[in-house]
C-alpha cells in the first residue's frame, strides 16, 4: 500500500493535478478545505472517497483514498487536541492522520499533542495494527533537556508500541539524521527541515520505501514536500 502525507498549503483544488501524480492508495493531507463545504465542483467530484475534519472549513486535515479503500470514521475523545483525523482503513488497521498544531496549549504543543494521544489511547494503539502519519512540525534537534514529551521521546514511545518511522527504516538512518528536508520555512531553501513522518508496524517493514517529492518541482505548490511510504500489508488486510 502506498500511502502519501502532503501539507499542501491550502487550495488543495488547485493542486489535485500535482497530488494525483503520486499515485496514491490514501493520502493524508493537512490544510486542505472541507470538500462538502467548497464551491470548486471539479474539487467535490475528484473528492469521491473522503474524511475530512478541522474547525475552519477552508483549513483542515483529510484523508482520501483510492475508489476501492474503504474508510470508516473511527470516533475517539480527543478533547482539546489539534489535529487528528483517526479512521479505521479496509477494516483492518487505525489510520492516525494528524497534523499537530500549537492548539492554544501553554504547554503540549506540536509533538507535545502527539504525546498526549498517545497517553489517553495507548491502549487502542496496542490492540491494533495502526499507522500514524502527518505533519507532526517536529523533529528530534528541537528536543529540550527539560521536556518530558520531546521528539525522541514520542518516538521511543511509538517503538514501545511496535511502530517505527518508514522513513527512516527504508533509509536505515537515525532520527535528526535526514538528508532530505520536507518542509522549507517561507519557501526558502536555506531554512530546511524534516517534519512529516509515516509511522508504521514494524512487521510490514520489510521491502518498505519511501520518497521525498523535489523542491524543485514541489515548492511551487507548497513549502511542504510530500512523503510518500510503500509498506507491505499483511494479506489478511
Amino acid at each position: 500500500m502506498h500511502i502519501a502525507t502532503w501539507n499542501c498549503n491550502g487550495a488543495l483544488r488547485k493542486k489535485l493535478d500535482a497530488l494525483d501524480k503520486l499515485k496514491f492508495d490514501i493520502a493524508v493531507i493537512q490544510e486542505c478545505e472541507d470538500p462538502a463545504r467548497s464551491t470548486s465542483a471539479p474539487y467535490k467530484a475528484w473528492a469521491k472517497n473522503y474524511l475530512w475534519t478541522g474547525t475552519n472549513k477552508n483549513k483542515g486535515i483529510g484523508v482520501f483514498a483510492a475508489p476501492e479503500v474503504k474508510l470508516q470514521p473511527v470516533d475517539l475523545d480527543l478533547g482539546q487536541l489539534q489535529s487528528f483525523l483517526p479512521c479505521r482503513v479496509q477494516g483492518s488497521f487505525l489510520l492516525v492522520a494528524t497534523w499537530t498544531r500549537q492548539a492554544n496549549s501553554p504547554t503540549f504543543q506540536y509533538i507535545g499533542q502527539l504525546w498526549k494521544f498517545i497517553q489517553a489511547h495507548r491502549s487502542i494503539l496496542s490492540s491494533q495494527p495502526a499507522m500514524i502519519v502527518g505533519d507532526l512540525n517536529s523533529n528530534v534537534r528541537w528536543d529540550k533537556w527539560d521536556r518530558w514529551w520531546n521528539h525522541s521521546d514520542v518516538v521511543k514511545e511509538l517503538s514501545e508500541l511496535g511502530l517505527e518511522s518508514v522513513y527512516h527504516r527504508a533509509r536505515g538512518l537515525p532520527q535528526g539524521s535526514e538528508p532530505e528536508p520536507t518542509f522549507f520555512l517561507q519557501r526558502n531553501p536555506l531554512k530546511a527541515y524534516h517534519i512529516d513522518y509515516a509511522f508504521a508496524p514494524v512487521a510490514w517493514m520489510d521491502g518498505c520505501s519511501a520518497w521525498i517529492g523535489e523542491s524543485e518541482e514541489w515548492l511551487q505548490w507548497s513549502d511542504h514536500m510530500p512523503l510518500v511510504v510503500r509498506v507491505n500489508l499483511p494479506d489478511s488486510a
